[in-house]
């Protein structure tokens, strides 16, 4: 809707400013008419004494014209008229824009509570932070755009040490014959826009030690759905990670990869008129449930990984959403 700003009320300026318009478009219709006259009269070859006679209203009106436009031209320039001219403006209201004043504006990256931060590894199309003790990942995080999920890259299958890993790393040998499927954290079907996103995403850094049914039922099941949600909002950001109960985890291979309890996955639907947030923990077993029954509010993820997760949100919305069990899957 639109509305005029108010602004001080000058009534002799706005009633001089229509006059003289007014006068204006008058006397160029005059002007306009006796040309017209004026023209057949020469053509009809007229006598000069009356040509001249017609000239004479003709100059009257003309300065009268520019007498006129001399006085607009004052009050135009003078900066008087133009201040009390009504300016028109729109009061339409922008939806709220959940911005993110820190990470650049990365809503996805979480934020480690304690001092055991790991090495943060940025890629094409995620980034994570390496426990390299446990040679996996405290966390990876990334954006999914609808844009994205419509990509072509084919899957390369390709497992590789990381080679940007400072120290111990794992190798893709360590998950031979462990019972353990190397299970993406950030998964390669996210990352189909680009060939160095997929080619990274099978990184050994981005993989875990996963039970084969969670990974190809469950896990798999909500990362089927968060495409679903990308395409549906436009964008949604993720992070997720795994879950260590204990300071002394089964390992597996020559590298000593630990194998995560369980893990947790949270996702940002930032819609704007109804922002969610969304937790998920997966015990690290078989099973086969609807994916409801693993939601949790972010905040309980939040107590068991000691990660602030969206701390990019603004405060009151972060505390709300996070506080928030969702009931129903969107």
């Amino acid at each position: 809707m639109l509305e005029l700003k108010k602004t001080p009320e000058h009534t002799i300026d706005r009633v001089f400013l229509l006059a003289l318009l007014a006068l204006f478009a008058a006397t160029t219709f005059l002007v306009v008419s006796i040309g017209a006259k004026q023209y057949h009269s020469i053509a009809d070859s007229m006598s000069a004494k009356k040509k001249k006679q017609s000239n004479s209203p003709l100059r009257v009106i003309i300065i009268l014209v520019l007498l006129g436009l001399l006085a607009y031209k004052h009050q135009l320039f003078d900066g008087k008229l133009l201040e009390n001219i009504p300016t028109i403006e729109s009061n339409e209201e922008k939806p709220e824009i959940l911005t993110s004043p820190q990470h650049d504006g990365a809503l996805e990256i979480p934020m480690i509570q304690s001092s055991t931060g790991g090495q943060i590894l940025k890629r094409k199309g995620y980034t994570l932070s390496y426990n390299a003790d446990y040679k996996t990942p405290q966390w990876v995080a990334w954006e999914l755009t609808k844009k994205e999920t419509k990509g072509k890259e084919g899957r390369t299958n390709k497992f590789l040490p990381d080679p940007d890993v400072r120290g111990a790393k794992a190798y893709t040998g360590d998950y031979t014959k462990s019972g353990y499927d190397r299970g993406h954290m950030a998964p390669a079907a996210d990352m189909k826009w680009n060939k160095q996103a997929m080619e990274e995403s099978f990184y050994m850094s981005n993989i875990c030690p996963q039970n084969p049914n969670l990974n190809r039922g469950d896990w798999n099941d909500l990362e089927e759905k968060s495409r679903q949600w990308a395409k549906k909002y436009g964008a949604v950001y993720i992070a997720c990670g795994p879950i260590y109960d204990t300071k002394r985890p089964k390992r597996i291979g020559n590298n000593k990869v630990a194998v995560p309890h369980a893990f947790y996955k949270v996702i940002l639907i930032n819609d704007k008129k109804n922002p969610q947030a969304i937790g998920f923990i997966f015990p690290n077993s078989a099973g086969h449930k609807p994916l409801k029954k693993y939601m949790v509010t972010v905040d309980s993820v939040e107590k068991r990984t000691d990660i602030d997760f969206f701390p990019a949100l603004p405060d009151e919305i972060e505390n709300r959403i996070e506080a928030e069990l969702v009931q129903e899957l969107p």
